[in-house]
């Protein structure tokens, strides 16, 4: 059975997480650098956006004078 042209263009999930885990390992070298693909950084969360929003900030900031 031939694998679709999306399906054989898809990452392997399996193998990237191989990678991402000896790449983890490696980072542990002192001066090494280790060098994460878009995909892969996507893939651990590194640019996970937690930030509170603008509304959140607001509501905790406890030494700010309400104006009414």
């Amino acid at each position: 059975m031939k694998k679709s042209e999306n399906e054989s263009q898809e990452p392997d999930l399996k193998t990237m997480d191989e990678v991402i885990d000896e790449k983890l390992i490696d980072m542990e070298t002192p001066g090494f650098a280790a060098e994460f693909n878009p995909l892969e950084a996507d893939r651990i969360g590194a640019f996970e956006e937690d930030a509170l929003s603008e509304q959140d900030a607001w509501e905790s900031a406890i030494d700010v004078i309400e104006h009414t």
